[in-house]
């Protein structure tokens, strides 16, 4: 069983003994801590906080729980129910609330749930808020409200709707474009909330053709539900058969989305924001954001319209962040997550659907052609099992000192930016190892410099 405390969150095992999984009593727990967290921080005169979940099976328990507990902290609760990320988010601001929680594991297998925090924004805490939630949590800093104080509960169902309805209104969206392309576009959803919203958004961007996979919210996932090529078989042997123009796969919490080309190959997750950005930039030139770990290529791209690409250390907030300090149009992570502004600072998947189907429809191309237009890079990731009693600091440090004359950003671990290729080497918060990005032109390329710092580090071990 496992328990991962972080400022995004609190992720857990269902099962097993308080403290080792995601217990009932670690929910009630952190949940209160949130709750006395946000009474002390939040701007808002009332006092109401946006609950939202994925079909997980232990979605139902886990959100029984945690609306019990807000309402024993003297909150009110609008439960919006099966919801994505990137629609709680948005459901935050429309309530005018305090803030938000969202029940999702994210990419992790059914045996996973988590509570995700939001501010009074819609936006994930950042550090030091989300150490303050730990804080309390670990020391009980909290006090239930008396009988007269009670939240009450509303149940609101309409914000897939509102979300939709606001992703259509986007300016760079063009419903007309998309219904005149007459596309047959198929969808993995991993049998959850996906499953419920991305075909509803496809039809009201006019597509009458969807091919539904694993579109029922079940929560009995169909496969592990991270969106990378090794879980998309059903997909993309569909896709080899001709029988759709593009392939669409969300993970549980919609919050990223991998494409999948007509001829069945992937697309690449990286590719995502990079095509995106790309119709974007040339609609409104600008500036763009992705973490440390994504790929060169929105730099490349970004360069090419005019704007200035900027790198942030690893996480969504921190994506965020720097996004609003450099006036970024358009910014998010390799793993398939756009966050557009225009709409919200979140990682939404409807938002990349709307405008990769709006790019696509524009260029008149195949999606396979699409991809070509781009900059050539793969990404290799590996990592290195660490010894008890390893120092990681002084080793990444060290590594630092012998590639000083490289292009170095220390951050979040240490990235090393040669002419042709990168490495990014970053400490794990949950086990000990140092996980190796590596990208280069190809994929030997980026293995060989991977192994390359392996054999460095191997020896300042040893």
């Amino acid at each position: 069983m496992s328990l991962i405390k972080s400022i995004s969150g609190i992720r857990g095992t269902i099962g097993g003994p308080a403290g080792d999984g995601l217990s009932p009593i670690d929910i009630v727990k952190f949940t209160a801590a949130f709750a006395a967290f946000t009474a002390k921080n939040t701007t808002k005169n009332t006092r109401t906080i946006v609950v939202g979940r994925d079909a997980r099976i232990s979605g139902p328990m886990v959100q029984k729980l945690v609306i019990g507990t807000l309402m024993g902290m003297g909150f009110d609760v609008v439960d919006i129910d099966l919801a994505s990320t990137p629609t709680t988010e948005l459901a935050v601001t429309g309530e005018n609330a305090c803030g938000g929680l969202i029940l999702t594991a994210s990419h992790n297998p059914r045996q996973w749930n988590a509570l995700k925090l939001l501010n009074e924004n819609g936006e994930f805490l950042n550090a030091a808020e989300g150490a303050e939630v730990l804080r309390i949590a670990e020391e009980c800093d909290f006090n239930f409200a008396g009988v007269d104080e009670l939240g009450k509960v509303y149940k609101n169902t309409t914000y897939n709707r509102r979300h939709i309805e606001q992703v259509l209104a986007l300016k760079a969206v063009d419903t007309k474009a998309i219904a005149e392309a007459n596309f047959t576009v198929a969808v993995d959803a991993v049998n959850s909330v996906g499953g419920v919203v991305i075909p509803e958004l496809l039809k009201a961007l006019g597509v009458k053709n969807v091919i539904e996979l694993n579109c029922t919210p079940t929560g009995d996932f169909a496969h592990n539900p991270e969106p990378i090529p090794a879980n998309l078989t059903g997909i993309s042997e569909l896709m080899a058969q001709g029988k759709a123009d593009v392939g669409f796969v969300v993970d549980p919490d919609v919050d990223r989305l991998a494409i999948v080309c007509e001829n069945g190959e992937m697309f690449g997750e990286e590719y995502t924001l990079v095509s995106v950005a790309d119709y974007l930039l040339g609609l409104t030139p600008g500036n763009t954001v992705s973490n440390l770990s994504s790929s060169r290529a929105l730099r490349d791209v970004t360069t090419a319209h005019g704007g200035e690409y900027n790198a942030s250390a690893v996480g969504e907030v921190n994506v965020t962040t720097l996004m609003k300090a450099t006036n970024a149009v358009i910014g998010g992570e390799g793993n398939g997550g756009v966050i557009y502004p225009e709409l919200h600072y979140g990682r939404d998947a409807l938002v990349g659907v709307a405008l990769f189907l709006t790019l696509l429809a524009k260029s008149g191309k195949k999606v396979s052609e699409l991809r070509k237009q781009y900059p050539a890079y793969e990404i290799y990731k590996t990592k290195i099992e660490l010894h008890a009693g390893i120092d990681v600091d002084a080793i990444l440090a060290a590594v630092k000192e012998k590639f000083s004359g490289e292009r170095i950003t220390d951050i979040d671990g240490v990235k090393i930016d040669f002419d042709e290729s990168w490495v990014h080497l970053r400490k794990s918060n949950t086990e000990p190892i140092i996980r190796i990005y590596a990208e280069a032109h190809t994929q030997d390329e980026a293995k060989s410099l991977a192994d390359r710092i392996k054999s460095v580090i191997d020896a300042m071990i040893q």
